[in-house]
């Protein structure tokens, strides 16, 4: 297997200077802390809910979501909606087959195989022993291998463990035509921790087929997310069986997570790979405002929870710093939080003008955000120069707003999923009463 770009094992000298490096920002941070009100007004109930209203927990938002759950009367809309289910419950996931039919997960636990006009096959629970869930946790992400054709398997994150003792967990497992069978844990992140918050969750695959999965800091350990002795708050990569691959960033420290590709995160709940920038791109889920685009660089610390835009639930300074020496500043934010909860880069015929945007499902901002490249045509930077350009704070960012979607759904929207040969756009809508939306062209 060929080394990714910029992912050769770091030096141990680096390795030293980049300790050095985090134990000063460490440092300020906690100076920081110290100084900060402890804003007792703000009951722990209070900020849950405010976590849940904009993250997606179903206990918070099932009310609300039931009564947006049916289908809007829309006039005059460039975009026609064709509600192909609504009787899904907090649907989290979808993946088209070859077949032309599709498999969505739902957090409760369930699969949903249907077929493209919408109409359920079948639906099931996959064979995941330790599944748990309650608030955020359940199940997550289902991804094809790239392979899939020749080897049937199918990808499966979820929140495994107890109320006292879980994390993130990925399965393989196999499709049979009917089911999924065979469920093998392949990756289970550590340490357990306690809570049902921020697990990530998402999968993709990098170009040599290996695998990333997203993880989140669990909410309450948002400071283990600077110490890769743990997986909190990471980006994992490894072999599609589970093995850690060869040129991964962090094997030359005998002290972190063979596994870590990338730390600093919060809670990366989008994740797709740019054919043209040549890239993985995430988005995250910030505090109260900071939520944030990335662009993956092998062994990069992005930050969390040393610099923010935003603030704590609570109304505290989190860090006054934005930016910080050694630590990746994002490609693009937002302020305040729109919650982003998916992403997907466009590339088909039905909307050609949109070729290579990103598009970013919004659960408190109810829309879809399309973002472009600055300048198409150019090259991406190199490394060192796209770093001194997130370091300037007068430096142009990589990334603009280009446009907000389907606001007259008025849905909190989960994922978004470009289909692989009409170039139709799907929504899934975050609700106990959730529904598949195919979005086209409007004939008008």
């Amino acid at each position: 297997m060929k080394p990714l770009t910029n992912s050769a094992t770091t030096p141990i000298k680096t390795i030293w200077l980049q300790r050095w490096g985090m134990l000063l920002c460490l440092l300020a941070y906690g100076t920081v802390l110290e100084s900060q009100p402890a804003f007792a007004f703000t009951s722990s109930a209070q900020i849950q809910e405010q976590i849940s209203a904009q993250e997606g927990n179903s206990d918070a938002s099932s009310d609300a979501s039931d009564e947006e759950s049916s289908e809007p009367e829309i006039e005059n809309s460039p975009y026609q909606y064709e509600h192909l289910a609504t009787d899904l419950a907090f649907p989290w996931s979808l993946v088209f087959l070859t077949d032309n039919t599709m498999l969505i997960t739902e957090r409760g636990g369930m699969v949903r195989h249907l077929d493209s006009e919408g109409s359920e096959i079948n639906q099931f629970m996959p064979p995941l022993e330790d599944l748990w869930v309650s608030g955020q946790a359940g199940l997550f992400d289902i991804a094809l291998s790239p392979q899939f054709s020749r080897n049937n398997t199918v990808f499966l994150s979820y929140a495994c463990g107890t109320a006292n003792a879980n994390n993130t967990c990925l399965a393989r497992l196999t499709w049979n035509g009917e089911t999924l069978e065979d469920a093998q844990v392949i990756f289970r992140a550590a340490p357990a921790k306690r809570g049902s918050a921020h697990y990530g969750g998402r999968i993709a695959f990098m170009p040599d087929n290996t695998l990333l999965l997203t993880l989140g800091d669990g909410f309450d350990y948002r400071e283990d997310a600077q110490r890769v002795a743990n997986h909190i708050g990471s980006v994992v990569r490894i072999e599609q069986d589970g093995s850690i691959p060869a040129d991964n960033p962090m094997l030359a420290s005998s002290s972190a997570k063979p596994e870590i590709f990338t730390y600093g995160h919060r809670n990366v709940q989008g994740i797709a790979w740019h054919p043209e920038q040549q890239r993985m791109f995430i988005s995250e889920h910030g505090p109260r405002g900071g939520d944030e685009i990335n662009r993956l660089r092998s062994g990069a610390n992005y930050g969390w929870p040393l610099i923010t835009d935003g603030l704590d639930y609570t109304g505290a300074l989190i860090s006054p710093y934005k930016q910080l020496p050694g630590l990746t500043a994002a490609e693009f934010s937002w302020t305040p939080s729109i919650a982003p909860a998916g992403l997907a880069i466009y590339y088909g015929d039905m909307f050609n003008e949109w070729n290579g945007d990103l598009l970013v499902p919004a659960l408190a901002g109810k829309h879809v955000a399309r973002l472009r490249f600055r300048t198409r045509s150019e090259i991406i930077l190199s490394l060192p120069e796209h770093a001194a350009n997130l370091d300037n704070a007068g430096a142009h960012k990589p990334l603009q707003l280009e446009e907000i979607l389907f606001t007259e759904l008025n849905q909190r929207i989960r994922d978004i999923r470009v289909h692989p040969q009409t170039g139709a756009l799907y929504l899934l809508t975050d609700s106990a009463a959730g529904s598949l939306i195919k979005v086209t062209p409007s004939d008008e």
